[in-house]
This record gives C-alpha cells, structure tokens and sequence, in this order.
C-alpha cells in the first residue's frame, strides 16, 4: 500500500471533530501559498481574502451571505489557529464520549452563526462601535459553543489541569468573564462574538433538557443541501438477472466470504493497530474499500 493510500486510510479513521481541526489547519496553511502567488502577481490578498472574512456591514452580507460560515475557517496566524484547535480538541473528546458526531456539528456550527450574527449587530446598536467597519476571522464562536455546552451539560465533571483538578463549569465560567473583560481591551468584536456562541452553547442544552433539540432543523437543511449535490452522483442503473439463480448465490457466497475476510482484517487493527497488518492483508482492504 503507498503513502498516499494510507494516508488516506488514516485520514477516514478521524472522528468528525479531528477531520473539521484537520480541515482548519489546511485553511491556515493553503492561503499562505495563495497570498505568495496574488504577491508575485502583483494582486491586492486583501480583496481575494475579502470574499471569505465576515464584515460588520449587513450590506456586504447581502452578497456574501457564506461568510457566516466560511469566516471560522480562516486564522490571523499560528497561535490563533493552535489555540483554538487545542481547545477544540480537548471539549470534543468530552462531547463526543455523550453525544453523536452530527449533535457536534450542530452545536459547533450554529455557535458560529450565533457568534457571526453577534458580532454584526453588536457593531450596529452599541455607540463605541459606530464610524468602524471591521471584520472577523477564527472559530473561537463554534468553539465556545461546544465548550460552554459541555459545561452546562456536565458541570461537575473534573478535568485534570497540571496539578489539580477543576470542574467543567469552572472552566466555562472562566472562559466567559474573560471575554467580557477584554471587549475594551481590543478585539472588542471577536470577544462579543465568542459570548454568542457560549450564549448558543448554553440556550442549547437548557432546550435540549426540556426534550428539545434546537440544532434538527438546521441538520435538516444541511442534509437537504448534501441530498442536492449527491443526487447526480447517485444516478446509476443496476442490472440484475433474475433468471440466473445458480450465478445469484455464487455471487451471494462470494460477498459473504469478502465480507468475512474484512471483519477478520478489522478484529486485528482493532487489537494490534494497522501496522500490524501484512502487506497482502493492507492491500485487500483498500481494493474492498474502493469497490
């Protein structure tokens, strides 16, 4: 098996909180290549960049209403990438031992929406920030919102911090009087954006414990959207031959020894780890998986 195929194989035993930290990190590394191609160019970054960051102007959101999602996937440089990542990393292992991979998508990305819709309007009502036009990069919103609901959901759950162990409701409360603290301090908007998805993180499971789940309809339209793009490649015509029975159960018989060969293959990763596979056992599996 290559490099390539095993990457591949790696990447598709992430979870769904590693594939979403594996794709941020991606967006941080590829603009890099693309602002030195738009440099030697002679392009201004600013106005490619521009078609994905989140302005505070409702006018710009008109026509670019993508950038209410596409605007946590972009990062103002390494630490501000890490950080958020780090703790992404750490509250989805805590949502994720409770909670489906789709429930984790919902919290993350509507905490995003709530955090983009806070920062814009928190730039039209509050006088301090009239005569400014800013606009908004980073997760930290989705995040907030998967570690505040956490909080709230498991509030006396403990986690180790270097020496001594702290309460969940500790770490979010923290996190919360901090942001508010900081808004005069600079990044006043990303600040106030980072309390909406908490405030989304929080308003979720108060719902969800009255036996509503808040992020369905959102789910729907997401799967509604993936339906759309899947429709054409699932165009395929299947032909079967009724009038061979004896060919139907050799075919029957053969994908029942496939199949038992694979959960054999499985077991043993699953016990000893992928390296432990022979070369043999390493290419069977990637040919049943492409079939």
């Amino acid at each position: 098996m290559t490099f390539k195929d095993q990457l591949r194989y790696r990447i598709q035993q992430l979870n769904g909180a590693e594939k979403l930290i594996l794709i941020n990190v991606i967006c941080f590394v590829l603009p890099l290549f693309i602002k030195t191609l738009l440099f030697l160019f002679n392009f201004p970054s600013a106005m490619f960049f521009g078609w994905f960051e989140l302005s505070s102007s409702w006018s710009d959101l008109l026509y670019k209403p993508w950038t209410l999602f596409t605007y946590s996937f972009l990062h103002s440089g390494f630490f501000h990438l890490f950080w958020n990542m780090y703790l992404l990393y750490f509250a989805s292992r805590l949502f994720l031992n409770l909670f489906s991979p789709k429930t984790f998508f919902n919290v993350y990305f509507l905490g995003v929406l709530v955090g983009g819709f806070t920062f814009m309007a928190s730039y039209s009502l509050f006088p301090a920030f009239q005569n400014s036009s800013p606009v908004m990069i980073g997760a930290s919103a989705g995040v907030m919102a998967v570690l505040i609901f956490m909080s709230t959901y498991s509030p006396d759950f403990e986690v180790r911090l270097i020496l001594f162990n702290v309460k969940l409701r500790y770490i979010g409360l923290a996190f919360v009087l901090i942001d508010i603290i900081q808004i005069p301090y600079g990044n006043a908007g990303g600040h106030l954006a980072h309390l909406g998805g908490a405030g989304l993180g929080f308003f979720y499971v108060q719902r969800l414990n009255q036996g509503t789940d808040i992020g369905l309809p959102f789910e729907r339209f997401i799967d509604s959207v993936l339906k759309l793009f899947q429709r054409n490649s699932s165009l395929k015509t299947v032909y079967k031959n009724t009038s061979n029975k004896k060919s139907s159960d050799r075919s029957s018989k053969k994908d029942a020894d496939l199949q038992h060969r694979i959960d054999e293959i499985l077991d043993k990763i699953s016990s000893s780890g992928y390296e432990s596979l022979s070369k043999d056992e390493k290419d069977f599996l990637f040919r049943a998986g492409k079939k």
